[in-house]
């Protein structure tokens, strides 16, 4: 028979307990629970272990109360609020804040019930969600079906924008079908749905909104402030409804760009939390004290983005001769000092049930870079667009700008500042870099990225059979034909596409020790970007 674990309350009994933790909540030290427990006749020894036992309950116990200031890699006046139009780390942070899905998904990227608090399906077509009840808006509105038919319907309409909007065609219709249900019928099966309205683009806004700009949602923050560009900041909303969340009263919400500036901010007590903290900074920020790590391997990827629409990338030969001067292996040691896995030029990384491991991994081959270039035809100087925006990209560029020496090839290397470089740099240049957050399935990733009617579609490839067989996957129950499919999938991308991916990278972020309630959710850092809603402060 297995031993309970001791716990302070098994020993000393519950009433002792509870008198215990809230001396600790008053502010009693270590030792004066220590005093108490050997005033009360109890062995020194064992007083000692049950003091440091209670100090280290209370410190797990989630506390009300307290400020924080965090900060993001990116800040720019692009900055939004509107759930259909977020498109960076720093927007899925500040939205997750003040808005809820309808399912939210948890360390496991598993859809779990938030505003629905229950959904089913026969088909995979005809999705039934039950809405909570209780819930309300921070302008005290009740949360209602219309307000999600609104909310889902708006990412189909063109002149919403909407970056979610080659998720959103799949839906055909959502409607009211009771007074706290919502029935949403898909246009082909896809099993899933959940997982993909857990993801931010889907949050849920009050009916009609036109001005997103006041961050009314259901989440469990109240918008205080919201300066694009600037900070935004945000109050605990108490009638959220989570019982007991959130925890902290007040978090202020920054963008800063440079990441040493970000790590010094914290090292200076100026922030409590600051997200992409590079790896060369890990020893500096952990070694000082005080001061943490907290790192969440994810599908995170920074990809050399080869137009193939326009330029030099519109030959396939040049595309293969550029995915050949990765050296991966040397990338992963000197730039991401081992924070990162090994890519294979699709997105689909190790950690999905669905990735293709035996997919043969693409080399660094001067011999067949050497090869292709020739073939391509491709001569003269070629820029490529980096920016520290772009997770590595900087350094990830001089390395292949070295080795294309080497069969002739001038990599232009051209650095852009962070700020701007989403809307000015990315998707508009020949040849650059891109940077793609973790997305929580298969479908979500190769649909948003590589369907060839897709908003994001950073190289403009296109292929009829690929988008059917993107299609037909969603639809198929049998797991072992679906990841046969997504197999396919990834080797149409690693073959095709103009897109190279050296590596899967680590969110590293660094935080004050006193924040509490960190755990990875492999979304991306900041706990998915929805750390808001766990974090506390240490008494």
């Amino acid at each position: 028979m297995s031993k309970r674990p001791l716990s302070f309350e098994n020993v000393v009994g519950p009433q002792e307990s509870l008198r215990m933790m809230d001396s600790l909540r008053r502010g009693a030290s270590r030792r004066d629970v220590l005093a108490m427990l050997v005033a009360g006749g109890m062995q020194a020894t064992l007083a000692g272990s049950l003091a440091g036992l209670a100090a280290t309950a209370h410190a797990q116990t989630p506390r009300r109360g307290g400020k924080i200031r965090v900060a993001a890699a990116t800040a720019a006046v692009t900055d939004t609020l509107d759930p259909a139009k977020q498109s960076n780390q720093s927007d899925y942070v500040r939205c997750s804040m003040v808005y809820n899905g309808l399912t939210s998904l948890d360390g496991s990227l598993s859809p779990q019930p938030a505003l629905a608090e229950s959904f089913a399906t026969t088909d995979a077509r005809t999705w039934v969600f039950a809405l909570r009840k209780g819930v309300t808006f921070h302008d005290g509105k009740a949360l209602s079906p219309a307000d999600v038919v609104f909310s889902l319907m708006r990412h189909k309409d063109p002149a919403t924008a909407s970056k979610a909007k080659v998720l959103a065609d799949q839906i055909e219709s959502v409607r009211a079908s009771g007074p706290n249900e919502v029935t949403v019928v898909l246009t082909a099966p896809n099993a899933d749905l959940p997982v993909i309205l857990g993801t931010f683009h889907f949050q849920i806004a009050k009916e009609g909104t036109t001005d997103f700009s006041g961050g009314v949602g259901t989440g469990p923050y109240k918008l205080k402030e919201f300066k694009p560009g600037v900070r935004t900041v945000v109050v605990r909303n108490d009638a959220y409804w989570k019982p007991g969340k959130p925890y902290l009263d007040e978090i202020e919400f920054v963008g800063i760009g440079d990441e040493s500036a970000r790590v010094n901010a914290l090292l200076s007590g100026g922030m409590d939390l600051v997200a992409s903290v590079n790896p060369r900074a890990v020893a500096r920020v952990s070694g000082t004290p005080g001061y943490a790590i907290f790192t969440t391997q994810s599908g995170q990827y920074s990809d050399l983005i080869m137009r193939k629409d326009m330029g030099p990338g519109a030959s396939p030969d040049f595309v293969l001769a550029m995915k050949h001067l990765f050296d991966r292996e040397k990338m992963k040691k000197t730039i991401a000092l081992d924070y990162a896995v090994l890519g294979n030029d699709q997105p689909v990384d190790p950690t999905n049930r669905f990735y293709f491991k035996d997919l043969p991994q693409r080399t660094f081959d001067l011999d067949k870079a050497k090869f292709h270039l020739q073939k391509s035809g491709v001569t003269g100087k070629v820029p490529v667009v980096t920016s520290p925006a772009a997770m590595y990209s900087v350094e990830m560029a001089l390395v292949m700008q070295q080795t294309a020496q080497e069969i002739g090839l001038d990599l232009d290397i051209k650095r852009m500042p962070a700020d701007g470089y989403w809307s000015n740099h990315w998707l508009n240049s020949p040849v650059g870099f891109g940077n793609v957050n973790p997305r929580p399935s298969a479908d979500t990733i190769l649909t948003q990225f590589f369907k060839s009617d897709a908003a994001w579609n950073e190289s403009r490839w296109k292929s009829a059979q690929f988008d059917q067989l993107l299609l037909a996957s969603r639809a198929e129950t049998d797991l072992a034909k679906r990841k046969q499919m997504y197999a396919d999938l990834q080797t149409m991308v690693n073959q095709e596409a103009g897109i190279g991916i050296p590596l899967f990278l680590a969110s590293i972020d660094g935080h004050s020790t006193k924040l509490k309630g960190l755990a990875p959710i492999p979304l991306g850092g900041l706990m998915g970007y929805s750390f808001a809603e766990h974090v506390w402060l240490e008494g």
